[in-house]
């Protein structure tokens, strides 16, 4: 299994125009991919409050979230045509190419981000082999909740409604919880 070691991370800031050029080199690889492997596309990314995206909390996070979607890939049987793990300044990145339904994939990913320990700290899209991103909505789910509070969690990030530190605290404790329930 691949893994992003933690004491190799990036532990820099991240300024809006990095994290802006990130996502697009992001979508560029999510094309390179659809293309090669005409198939559905899982990609994790962990939750990465403020400026410091790629930390040995965030790297923890998603080597966590990669073991948690590579057994429920095996669970499934679902055939994998490639994955690859990524550890960037603008955060780790885990893509997996599966011959699977879309749909299915979709709601077993947000059954992991729902009912694993850790599966809040995940943001874990699917797309089709035509690049179509599937949604909560689609799946007719409502937008996930903010760490601490329960309001949608885009609103509080978007509003920066809470403190990055208590973000991190909350992430920290919700880690370290997960891995003692294993």
């Amino acid at each position: 299994m691949t893994t992003l070691h933690p004491e190799r991370a990036a532990n820099r800031a991240v300024g809006l125009t990095e994290l802006l050029a990130a996502r697009e080199q992001r979508r560029g690889r999510q094309q390179a991919w659809l293309a090669r492997h005409p198939a559905t596309l899982v990609v994790l990314t962990p939750l990465a409050p403020g400026a410091l995206k790629d930390s040995p909390l965030t790297r923890r996070i998603f080597n966590l979230g990669w073991q948690a979607l590579r057994n429920e890939q095996r669970r499934q049987g679902w055939h994998c045509l490639r994955a690859e793990a990524l550890g960037l300044p603008a955060g780790g990145e885990g893509f997996i190419s599966l011959q699977a339904a879309a749909p299915q994939v979709k709601q077993c990913c947000i059954r992991l981000e729902e009912t694993h320990p850790a599966g809040r700290l995940w943001d874990i899209d699917v797309l089709d082999a035509q690049g179509r991103i599937l949604s909560r909505d689609d799946c007719g789910l409502p937008a996930r909740r903010c760490l601490l509070c329960d309001q949608p969690a885009r609103l509080c990030a978007r509003q920066r409604r809470h403190d990055v530190g208590q973000l991190l605290a909350a992430m920290e404790e919700t880690l370290n919880a997960a891995l003692a329930a294993r």
